[in-house]
């Protein structure tokens, strides 16, 4: 059995466009299964780092989604609220809001881990 690699530095993430921002996929690199968790980066100021949607669809997991920005700064948008969101922020969103972020600083990278409440 092929063994992953248990430590990815956040540079070695590849980086691919998705929804109009680059998806950093980190639960298949490090074999996860237990919870979902990628990244997302907006290259530059202004760009989408997370898609504007909620967790209810048909092809939704109906997840809660934590929000961590890592680097950079960001602008969270959660049910019509806007959320300052420097380095360092936890945003939480539960599967019935309607959430998104653009980036405010270039190169803002945003760590999402989702799963199934309860």
């Amino acid at each position: 059995m092929e063994r992953l690699p248990a430590v990815l530095a956040l540079s070695e993430l590849d980086r691919i466009a998705v929804a109009g921002t680059l998806m950093r996929p980190i639960r298949r690199p490090l074999g996860i299964t237990g919870f979902g968790v990628n990244a997302y980066t907006g290259a530059r100021a202004g760009d989408l780092v997370i898609e504007p949607h909620d967790e209810l669809g048909s092809g939704s997991g109906h997840h809660e989604e934590l929000y961590v920005v890592l680097t950079g700064h960001a602008a969270f948008e959660l049910d019509g609220a806007e959320i300052d969101a420097p380095a360092g922020t936890f945003v939480l969103a539960r599967p019935e809001q309607r959430r998104a972020a653009h980036a405010r600083a270039d190169d803002t990278t945003v760590l999402v881990i989702g799963g199934k409440p309860g």
